[in-house]
């Protein structure tokens, strides 16, 4: 069964950047299209980015566009968030999930399969 890990989350200023990593084990990561979601403390989870099995192909919440960048190693199995600029509204628990719609680049959680545990980004002012 396809497992996710998170990490690279933390503490960081207004500005600051912070780089957060997926990674994948127990399937075909390769043929998975990959997601990135948040859950800030009293709010409903909400769509970050996506990214294509390929990683050809990419989405964005308007939110974190131009700030955010998805990507995918497919050798190393993992999937980025590089996030820059980071504002307090950045704060929340963000989860990388994994869809076996290759293709897809659904902002709707339930297009996705499997979800990591998620890793906390505090950003403060």
């Amino acid at each position: 069964q396809a497992q996710l890990v998170e990490s690279g989350g933390g503490f960081v200023q207004t500005g600051d950047s912070l780089r957060l990593s997926c990674v994948h084990s127990g399937g075909a990561f390769s043929s998975y299209a990959m997601g990135w979601f948040r859950q800030a403390p009293g709010k409903e989870r909400e769509f970050v980015s996506a990214i294509t099995s390929s990683g050809t192909r990419t989405n964005y919440a308007d939110s974190v566009k131009g700030r955010f960048t998805i990507s995918r190693d497919n050798a190393k199995n993992t999937v980025y968030l590089q996030m820059h600029s980071l504002i307090p509204e950045d704060t929340a628990v963000y989860y990388c999930a994994g869809s076996v719609y290759s293709s897809t680049l659904a902002y709707t959680e339930g297009l996705y399969h499997y979800w990591g545990q998620g890793t906390q980004v505090t950003v403060s002012s």
